[in-house]
């Protein structure tokens, strides 16, 4: 009996790693182009000083939170797929689209640094956040049913990896929801879940997923 295409189609965990590696270095890498957007020639100090503080300044912090939550996302990521025996065609596919919400990061970064009051653009850039999670959660929930989690990977690691995926979800979310009340809210409280997410500081509950 033939042999089908799926049963060994995408099984390499080290080129999905691979290729999630470079897409994540192009994607952090054009994070700063919006940045060099507002570059523009100067002829005095005086001049370069204002083009610092009125046109690159206010794009700072959302390259910052970008960065960030490429790097989250990077790590969460990362440590799913060293939790695997194996890929397979199914797998890869998810974790291609974990990448396609990835390569969006940028736009939707430009957005929110383009038109910080507006709330679309805290909603564009929540949805960013969704797709990104919605993927990772579909890879554990698929690699679950597989049979694709290493021996070492116990139930208790499975439960932390899904926990922080809902819970940051449900964060987000709620962050995004106070854009109702002022963007700059929203912004401020997506960036300091990021940076919980980082350092995880002890004193904070969340450090418990």
């Amino acid at each position: 009996m033939p042999t089908r295409y799926h049963r060994f189609a995408g099984s390499s965990l080290e080129r999905l790693a691979a290729l999630s590696d470079g897409v994540f270095a192009v994607a952090m890498t054009l994070l700063v182009l919006d940045l060099t957007t507002y570059a523009r020639p100067v002829h005095s100090e005086h001049a370069l000083v204002e083009v610092l503080l009125h046109h690159v300044a206010p794009h700072l912090l959302p390259y910052a939170l970008s960065f960030l939550t490429l790097g989250i996302f990077w790590v969460g990521q990362q440590t799913q797929l060293e939790s695997f025996t194996r890929s397979t065609r199914a797998l890869t596919w998810i974790h291609i689209a974990f990448l396609a919400a990835v390569t969006l990061l940028p736009f939707s970064t430009a957005v929110v640094a383009a038109d910080t009051d507006l709330k679309v653009s805290v909603a564009v850039y929540w949805l960013n956040l969704l797709l990104l999670g919605a993927a990772l959660f579909a890879s554990l929930r698929y690699s679950e049913r597989a049979g694709l989690f290493k021996d070492e990977t116990t139930v208790e690691m499975r439960d932390a990896l899904e926990r922080r995926i809902v819970v940051y979800q449900l964060l987000y979310a709620l962050a995004a929801l106070t854009c109702l009340l002022n963007t700059y809210l929203a912004i401020g409280l997506i960036v300091a879940l990021q940076l919980n997410a980082v350092i995880a500081p002890r004193i904070w509950i969340l450090d418990r997923v």
